[in-house]
């Protein structure tokens, strides 16, 4: 057996579930693994293309994002050697005829529709990290693939832990045949949860269960009960916009992140990954311990670090790294301290990925993008806070986000236990923390939708009944159907209960003899009118709410570094003065120091009424030398400034409707009825049910429009645009046209409006950098909402922006009228920087373009949107119609691909 010899080779002997995976595999059997973070589920998929070697044939490991492909390609060529293994990510291509190519999940996909020859002697597939199939952006490719292989091919998914994993592989065998479906638990290293409350750590559950430590909780209530009352009335944040805490007090102080890690240095838990779920949030830690004199490396490491920054960087030009900030991050490496996110260039981040692999930091402070699959686990996690910004507003992390954050810790060979370390700060209730991370439901849930490229595909590859039948055979349409059975459960229970309450109800009323001839009508017309009425006073209260918090951002975003301001309270306004200037402008967080002395940060939903600005104070270098009393002193001479009183953002006024609401209760004849108060539950209860039958209805009519029917409708308007033809007029006879073989090659978000744009010779005509700018219409997407006037580097470049536009808004109402998912507004935020960079021009010349155009970019940012512009703009160079577009866009290509966009993947 090749098992006996693979095991043989491994630092540690396979654990239960990693050897019934792998004897599954040599059995020629799908599987689907589903184990914590950390538990060594990528040995199974490293047994998968040991075996296809040694039998002869071919094994494709496929990963979400390139990161982690870059990382496994090395770790298997580290074992099989560089002539065997191959890598495919759209920015690389290496030995791309090897028998083992690592890829990303959108290669695989493009092979597909492709019918690739490289699929000959193809025996298995790794999916790593399948849970990604519920991703909603890009979860679609998972499901496409797991459809679109041969049934021969066996399928490895490694997935997180779900709690439907049954229902996965059930789907799973379904569609690919014989599944086996591993779960476990088991964590190698086992992991601590710890709550670190001021400065002691206490173990968050009480030993070898899963109940509150009752020290802590005892701890935490001593605490909340010392607290002053003199503080402004600020609001904790909630994802509930109707429930207010208790506000934090002037003596609580959080702590600093350098007093963190001594914390954790002094009780042997680094190095350690501190999770911030903001980029400035992490450069904002580095930069506090960069300013304080903690050193965690020895002089040894120092020099380590040092040749590692150093022949990683040879190729960055001078003034990039400038532009870059790379003396400070130089400095901050070498002292054992580094940030890890999205944001960064990507050179610098996987510097700080080798460092750490290495043992040479202490301390990362990461956003969640590091628990990716990116191999990089620390002997502690720290979480400072349990909510993130999901770009919509804040909200509490899933049980499934927090296991899978929490899996970073403990690293297996080296580390006995792993800690999760979870910071404790007023507005956090530890029992809440302790569900958190007791509980084990997260499910995985199909994001699998039709989309144009994808319907052009599938129509050109197996024809139309056949595509049908596989849209019908995903896991969306496996999950809506399961559901549908219950929905319709549902139904008929409500509509029976529904039945029995108005029965009862109609005798009740009957036996009081009310002044009516259809009273139980007109009863539940009452009732219904109440309920009108309190849905529009919750509706109007959430609108005042998010109508304070636009007030309190408008504040927020403009103060400067030294104004006053006052600050509500319960009996009259407090001073303040501005010590750190806000971060983004559509989520500021203001630094300040208050006439009681506190200091610390606020942000907007801290606030119940807007702050107002009344004055300005020279700080000179008090903020900065952290000398607060001699700020609070110097607060004293603005005194005259303080208002007597500060206007909320708001009214309490009634709307219109719920005023007309108001007056049909209270005008209402079954108002004046007797002695049918007692009633009134019951009249409750039935128009619940029935608003609860209503959206079941919805639910069930939802589900019955089938992804086959999408499929239909979305061939309908590729049928009127001519990417598609029905054969003799039969809509049940569609194929492909010359136009829709275009639209198979395009895969980008706004598939059909770039090949409406190449159709219609919109962008014909363009020099390279113009055509660079134009074609980031339809791959940049800002991180803040913003629909500005597009600016162009030339005339030529601005009529080809408006027209893309003007041809999004015919597409966008075809899409309304045939009932689809509308393509995304092209975004203009990023063309002049492309341009500029295209043109030449260096990287703080083009960042400054960015930001002209209201773009939010950081180094990283920058070098991800560009590499995304020469993807499409290759696709562009396929498909474009005329000769000089094609030049264009090669040649764009080629100007791009300089400097800081050159440099690593």
């Amino acid at each position: 057996m090749h098992l006996d010899e693979f095991a043989a080779h491994l630092k540690f002997p396979l654990d239960e579930f990693q050897h019934q995976a792998c004897q599954a595999v040599e059995n020629d059997h799908g599987v689907l693994v589903c184990a914590p973070t950390g538990a060594g589920k990528t040995i199974i998929g490293e047994f998968a293309v040991s075996l296809a070697l040694s039998r002869g044939t071919k094994c494709f490991y496929t990963t979400p994002i390139k990161a982690l492909s870059n990382q496994k390609y090395h770790d298997l060529v580290a074992a099989h050697g560089p002539e065997t293994i191959g890598l495919l990510t759209g920015d690389t291509t290496i030995n791309h005829n090897a028998d083992i190519l690592v890829m990303t999940t959108e290669v695989l996909r493009n092979m597909i529709y492709a019918q690739s020859p490289t699929f000959d002697r193809l025996t298995h597939v790794v999916m790593d990290e399948i849970h990604y199939l519920s991703d909603k952006t890009r979860g679609s490719v998972w499901e496409e693939i797991i459809l679109g292989l041969h049934d021969s091919i066996k399928i490895i998914g490694l997935s997180a832990t779900v709690s439907n994993s049954e229902e996965f592989g059930h789907w799973l065998t379904t569609v690919r045949g014989n599944t086996d479906i591993i779960v476990t638990d088991h964590r190698p290293v086992p992991l601590n949860q710890w709550m670190l409350v001021s400065t002691t750590l206490h173990p968050l559950f009480e030993p070898n269960t899963t109940t509150l430590n009752h020290q802590l909780a005892s701890h935490i209530n001593k605490l909340e009960h010392t607290y002053q009352d003199n503080h402004p009335t600020f609001r904790t944040r909630s994802t509930n916009p109707n429930h207010t805490t208790q506000p934090p007090k002037p003596n609580y102080r959080p702590l600093g992140r350098p007093e963190v890690t001594t914390i954790l240095a002094a009780n042997n838990m680094l190095p350690a990954i501190t999770f911030i779920f903001s980029r400035i949030g992490c450069d904002s830690a580095l930069a506090q311990c960069l300013r304080s004199r903690i050193n965690l490396t020895t002089p040894e490491e120092t020099n380590r670090i040092k040749h590692i920054i150093d022949t990683n960087i040879t190729t960055i030009p001078e003034e990039d790294l400038k532009v870059l900030g790379y003396r400070n991050w130089r400095t901050a490496l070498t002292r054992g301290f580094a940030a890890h996110h999205a944001g960064m260039l990507p050179a610098f981040r996987h510097i700080v990925e080798e460092l750490f692999v290495n043992g040479l930091l202490k301390v990362v402070f990461a956003t969640e993008t590091l628990a990716l699959g990116i191999n990089m686990p620390a002997r502690t996690v720290i979480l400072e806070k349990l909510v993130k910004f999901d770009g919509e507003g804040h909200v509490d992390l899933t049980p499934g986000q927090y296991t899978q954050l929490t899996g970073r810790a403990g690293r297996r060979g080296i580390d006995v236990l792993g800690n999760a370390v979870v910071q404790w700060s007023p507005a956090m209730d530890p029992q809440q923390v302790a569900n958190l991370a007791s509980t084990r439901t997260y499910p995985l849930v199909s994001t699998f939708t039709p989309g144009y490229n994808m319907s052009v595909n599938l129509l050109k590859t197996m024809g139309f009944t056949a595509a049908h039948h596989l849209l019908e055979m995903s896991f969306a349409q496996f999950q809506a159907n399961k559901s549908i059975v219950g929905h319709a459960h549902q139904v008929e229970k409500a509509e029976q209960r529904v039945q029995e309450l108005e029965q009862q109800l109609e005798e009740e009323l009957a036996a009081r003899q009310v002044p009516s001839e259809q009273p139980l009508a007109e009863f539940l017309e009452y009732m219904q009118l109440q309920r009108d009425l309190s849905l529009e006073e919750r509706n109007a209260k959430k609108l005042r709410i998010r109508q304070r918090r636009e007030a309190v951002t408008a504040v927020l975003s403009k103060v400067r570094v030294g104004d006053v301001l006052a600050l509500s309270t319960k009996k009259r306004p407090v001073l303040a003065v501005v010590v750190k200037a806000p971060g983004r402008p559509a989520d500021p967080r203001v630094g300040i120091i208050m006439e009681s002395g506190w200091r610390g940060t606020v942000e907007v939903d801290d606030f119940a009424v807007p702050p107002k600005v009344v004055s300005h104070m020279r700080l000179g270098g008090y903020h900065k030398a952290m000398d607060t009393k001699q700020v609070v002193k110097n607060l004293k001479k603005y005194a005259h400034s303080r208002p007597k009183k500060l206007r909320a953002a708001t009214t309490d006024k009634l709307t219109k409707k719920a005023l007309a609401l108001h007056a049909a209760v209270r005008g209402h004849p079954v108002r004046y009825w007797q002695q049918v108060d007692d009633l009134t539950q019951i009249g409750h209860d039935i128009i619940r049910v029935r608003t609860e039958v209503d959206k079941l209805h919805a639910t069930v009519d939802a589900s019955v429009d089938t992804l086959g029917k999408e499929f239909d409708r979305i061939l309908g308007l590729l049928a009127e645009l001519d990417y598609v033809e029905y054969v003799d007029g039969d809509r049940n006879n569609p194929r492909v046209s010359e136009e829709g073989e275009r639209l198979a090659l395009i895969h980008n978000e706004c598939d059909l409006l770039v090949a409406q744009c190449l159709r219609r010779g919109i962008w014909d005509g363009l020099d390279p950098a113009e055509l660079a700018g134009v074609v980031s219409l339809c791959t940049f997407e800002n991180r803040r909402e913003t629909r500005g006037e597009p600016i162009g580097a030339t005339d030529a470049m601005a009529d080809a922006m408006d027209n893309t536009i003007r041809l999004w808004e015919e597409l966008h109402s075809d899409e309304r009228r045939h009932q689809l998912p509308e393509t995304r507004y092209p975004d203009s935020g990023f063309a002049l920087a492309i341009h500029q960079w295209a043109a030449g021009a260096p990287l703080g010349y083009c960042m400054a373009a960015a930001a002209e155009c209201g773009a939010e970019l950081t180094p990283g940012d920058f070098v991800r949107q560009a590499r995304q512009v020469v993807d499409l703009l290759e696709q562009v160079r396929k498909t474009g119609y005329h000769e000089d577009t094609i030049w264009a866009a090669r040649h764009a290509v080629d100007a791009i691909r300089r400097g800081v966009v050159a440099i690593g993947a």
